[in-house]
């Protein structure tokens, strides 16, 4: 991995900084072993998960006082890990998922940037049947649905480990996918809700996207 470019950044929410190791762009690759291309994970994709997204920092600012009292939670597909690092800070009972090889790496480096507790991650995909994570109260992530396909893979794992009293906040910056994804969750039991963020002022251009909520 000492090809990749990396960086380092301190995003801000009202008095709790989180520090992030990330890479330096969406251009940086490195597979020398093959595990990602195993993994169907191409060159073009491989970048994605190591950058701070604008989907993932509205999912942060809006868990930053959220009520977590009590719950246990799942963040999906967690990327860089940025909302589970928040969590974190506030002693939530988080874990963390990611398919990416490298998600756990780079997550395992930034916990020791932020002095934090261990958060328990588990590399598996939405298609796998049995992941051993267990059952959830809360489950979070942000720009989940890339493909069409994404809507039956995404609502069945959140089903496989929602608790029959679930929450559920995906922030979505508009692909254009999410409508079949509720249309599953619906189906599923869970009622609906969506909404845009109540301030993006952090970001530096306009957002599109929503925040999805469901619950049963």
């Amino acid at each position: 991995m000492s090809s990749l470019r990396i960086r380092y950044q301190t995003i801000e929410f009202d008095d709790i900084d989180i520090h992030v190791r990330t890479l330096r762009d969406s251009q940086q690759f490195c597979d020398d072993d093959g595990i990602a291309e195993k993994l169907g994970i191409s060159s073009a994709t491989w970048p994605l998960f190591g950058i701070v997204w604008d989907s993932s920092l509205v999912l942060a600012h809006f868990l930053s006082d959220f009520d977590i009292l009590g719950k246990r939670i799942l963040e999906v597909g967690c990327g860089i890990g940025l909302t589970s690092l928040l969590l974190n800070h506030r002693l939530a009972d988080i874990t963390a998922t990611d398919y990416h090889p490298e998600a756990n790496t780079f997550l395992l480096e930034n916990i020791k940037l932020n002095k934090g507790r261990n958060i328990p991650f588990i590399r598996t995909g939405w298609a796998d049947e049995e992941s051993a994570l267990g059952r959830f109260d809360l489950i979070i992530g942000s720009d989940l649905l890339y493909e069409r396909n994404h809507a039956q893979l995404l609502s069945g794992f959140i089903n496989q480990h929602a608790n029959s009293s679930c929450e559920i906040i995906v922030v979505d910056p508009g692909r254009g996918n999410h409508a079949p994804f509720s249309k599953k969750m619906v189906t599923l039991g869970y009622s609906h809700t969506q909404s845009r963020p109540v301030t993006c002022a952090y970001l530096t251009t306009p957002f599109k996207g929503q925040i999805l909520r469901y619950t049963r």
